[in-house]
């Protein structure tokens, strides 16, 4: 991501996601954190790279 429409366009197809309450993206770092309940993985991964984007899960709280 290189710049705030880069995040933009990533929260909103986060947020558009089957299970997803929240979704915070940060340009400085790349990471995006998720909430929700009964989240799939893969298939947040999978949206974020439909756009182009590398994606791979992290830490689970």
């Amino acid at each position: 991501m290189t710049c705030s429409h880069c995040v933009e366009t990533v929260t909103r197809t986060l947020r558009e996601q089957t299970g997803v309450h929240s979704a915070q993206v940060d340009l400085k770092s790349g990471r995006a954190v998720v909430g929700g309940t009964d989240l799939d993985v893969g298939a947040l991964c999978a949206a974020v790279e439909e756009l182009g984007y590398g994606a791979s899960a992290g830490a689970r709280a």
